[in-house]
């Protein structure tokens, strides 16, 4: 049998609260995942960038959670045969959604566009970090030195990823700064207090209710913003940007995200998010033609080391079988 076998002891609140053994095989696919998902979502800057200046923020991001809403419906539909959350969490699971999806968009893409780029991401990648403390708050996780001291190192990183950039500047409007901020806040609120929701139900329902409440809220602005919208008609670029980011980015990695806090925890899962700026470098430069400076290769390198060690440990352990 594995030398590292899970135990009660080295179980994630979650998973031990649900009296449910996690293998060490289950969490590195669980890491695995969450890791490909970095990739999506940072290829995701990459692919909005176009759209937007077609459609409005809001309206695009109104279009995209459409095409995810009834992704996750059909796919929970198909591997559990129901769509119904019982009456007793659905509307603190649709609360969440709504707080964790829709707001934070309407907030985020708000400041946005009186924000600076270089703040806009900085502060959203705060989100490991805030995770770390409502996580502790919600009890669905336990913050140790490992974690927070990999945060912190990670968000330096972060840091010097983004300042490193060519035309980024830390000004910005104050409010603007406040606003991307309590965004930030919003998604982590969602993460950290939707984590004992995943003791009862599959990452699948919970995140096709959550995402279908986010639609709903994104719905008026969205449809104020596409009715008084002169853009031109859509091009095939955009509808497969939409397509995109609705299927894969917000749709089924969201899935796989709530897979990871549920066999690794909310605080290490939502680490791994400090990967997506360093990505988004990579891939700009391999599809944008964009320069990597100095200053982005050692940021990068810092947030790896960051993500490892809020791991504790290697990427992957090598587990010793016993024969």
């Amino acid at each position: 049998m594995p030398a590292e076998a899970a135990t009660p002891t080295n179980l994630t609140p979650v998973a031990r609260a649900a009296g449910v053994d996690i293998s060490p095989a289950e969490r590195r696919l669980a890491e695995i995942g969450v890791l490909v998902v970095m990739v999506l979502w940072a290829a995701n800057f990459i692919v909005v960038k176009s759209a937007v200046a077609v459609l409005p923020p809001v309206g695009f991001t109104f279009l995209r959670f459409c095409i995810a809403s009834a992704t996750l419906l059909l796919l929970l539909r198909w591997r559990e045969g129901s769509i119904a959350l019982p009456p007793r969490d659905f509307l603190a699971i649709c609360g969440l959604g709504a707080i964790g999806f829709g707001l934070y968009q309407i907030l985020w893409t708000t400041g946005l566009t009186t924000v600076p780029a270089g703040d806009s991401a900085l502060l959203i990648a705060s989100t490991p970090v805030l995770v770390s403390i409502l996580a502790v708050a919600a009890g669905s996780d336990v913050l140790t030195a490992a974690k927070l001291i990999g945060g912190l190192v990670s968000f330096l990183g972060v840091a010097l990823v983004i300042a490193s950039g060519p035309g980024l500047t830390l000004g910005g409007s104050f409010v603007g700064e406040a606003i991307t901020l309590i965004g930030a806040g919003c998604w982590s609120f969602y993460m950290a207090f939707g984590a004992p929701y995943l003791r009862r139900y599959s990452p699948l329902r919970t995140t096709a209710w959550a995402t279908v409440a986010g639609t709903v809220v994104l719905a008026p602005i969205a449809v104020g913003q596409l009715a008084l919208s002169t853009s031109a008609p859509l091009t095939p670029s955009v509808l497969g940007a939409v397509l995109y980011s609705g299927f894969l980015a917000a749709g089924v990695s969201n899935v796989v995200v709530q897979n990871g806090i549920r066999v690794v925890g909310p605080t290490r899962t939502a680490a791994y998010q400090f990967l997506v700026p360093a990505l988004a470098v990579l891939l700009a430069a391999l599809f944008l033609a964009e320069p990597i400076r100095l200053g982005q290769v050692v940021g990068g390198l810092i947030i790896v080391g960051g993500v490892l060690a809020t791991r504790g440990g290697v990427p992957f352990r090598i587990v010793r079988v016993v024969r």
